[in-house]
């Protein structure tokens, strides 16, 4: 049922897959708002699609903490169902993305469409100047900006080395802070073709307001013991869960 499932899932994403970027294609000429919309809704599909052809779900916990204002989404990154549900649960924003993504046919160009940040991970130098300016258009045009502060997907239950580009981007653009936890890698695995039936928690946390007196690396400290700490709350349910998550959650 499993299998029959997943290929049920992945035969609908081939079939609607082709008409949304075609949308965004055509809609190219559009005021990017309005393109923003047809990417949006592409992922609200396949967050759909996973709910109720996968029986994949998931629960929100602290979306009271979702601020007025655009703010910074810091979220652990372990899948590919984050890229999708934070779309459907935050207000419309833009991701922080390698530039070599861009170069992906079809789904590159569809990116790009998207209004991404993109930054070129060979240059450093130019690399903060690039986002800022990025970022700041972004904000003014009304845009969340999502960042995934470990740069890469990581198991459930292990931390990778927090950078300082969300909480940078934050003081420099006097943006919130918002930490997301969630432990969809443990229904998702990274790269997996067949994705697992289940409930997956994601966790909001209080935002982390700049101040001039606290610099990024202490914000991205703050985000980090938040986020881990919510990690191994939350950890150890789905098939994928680290072992220790798991026996600490049975004990």
């Amino acid at each position: 049922m499993l299998l029959i499932r997943n290929l049920i899932y992945w035969l609908l994403v081939a079939i609607v897959t082709p008409l949304f970027f075609l949308g965004l294609f055509i809609g190219a000429p559009l005021p990017r708002r309005t393109r923003h919309v047809i990417g949006e809704s592409w992922a609200r599909l396949l967050t759909w699609l996973l709910w109720h052809v996968v029986g994949l779900r998931y629960r929100v916990i602290g979306a009271e903490n979702i601020v007025k204002e655009p703010a910074i989404i810091c979220a652990k990154h372990q899948s590919g169902w984050e890229t999708l549900a934070l779309q459907e649960i935050f207000p419309s924003q833009v991701f922080v993305a390698k530039k070599e993504l861009l170069w992906i046919p079809f789904f590159g160009w569809g990116l790009a469409l998207t209004n991404p940040i993109t930054i070129n991970r060979s240059d450093r130098a130019n690399a903060n100047r690039l986002m800022l300016e990025q970022g700041t258009n972004r904000k003014q045009h009304g845009f969340w900006i999502s960042v995934f502060p470990e740069g890469t997907r990581t198991r459930p239950g292990v931390a990778g080395k927090y950078k300082l580009g969300a909480a940078r981007m934050a003081k420099q653009l006097d943006m919130p802070l918002v930490p997301v936890a969630h432990n969809a890698g443990e229904f998702w695995p990274r790269n997996a073709f067949l994705k697992h039936p289940g409930e997956i928690t994601l966790v909001i946390g209080p935002a982390i307001y700049p101040r001039d007196d606290v610099g990024p690396e202490a914000m991205t400290r703050q985000a980090e013991a938040w986020i881990e700490a919510r990690q191994r709350e939350i950890g150890g349910i789905g098939p994928f869960a680290h072992p220790d998550e798991r026996k600490a959650r049975t004990a």
